[in-house]
């Protein structure tokens, strides 16, 4: 049975933290985005995210957070959400489901702790500004 289920991979479609200023922080903060760099068109795309792990010896996680969209069109990105920087120096694990036609697929996605930061980054396909892309 577990010979006839296909797990297909995902390819092209990859997340990047990238850093701006905000104005309501009247500072930089880094913001995730989702970045659809294949030829099709990704449909009830579902975006899970936690930040968990060790702070001063004690275990530290935050809550879930979802963020869905519609449809992320092709070679295009889209902005997922902000990431305060007292939790880059937890793991940020990001969970994306989409579909392609009638396939489902899905990837997990995880910034390790205090990899988001200004010396790892490059340059951003389709957003063209620097940032860490995790593929």
């Amino acid at each position: 049975m577990k010979k006839d289920i296909e797990i297909p991979k995902v390819e092209n479609v990859f997340l990047a933290a990238i850093q701006e200023w905000s104005d309501d922080f009247m500072d930089k903060v880094w913001y995730v985005y989702l970045v659809n760099d294949s030829d099709f068109d990704l449909d009830s795309v579902m975006v899970v995210s936690k930040a968990f792990g060790t702070i001063d010896g004690e275990m530290r996680k935050t809550s879930l957070l979802r963020h869905a969209f519609i449809k992320v069109p092709t070679v295009s990105a889209v902005k997922v959400e902000m990431i305060e920087n007292s939790v880059l120096e937890l793991n940020n694990e990001f969970m994306v489901t989409y579909f392609i036609g009638n396939t489902l697929y899905d990837k997990k996605f995880t910034f390790r702790k205090n990899t988001i930061n200004e010396r790892a980054t490059e340059e951003v396909p389709h957003i063209w500004q620097n940032g860490v892309v995790l593929r």
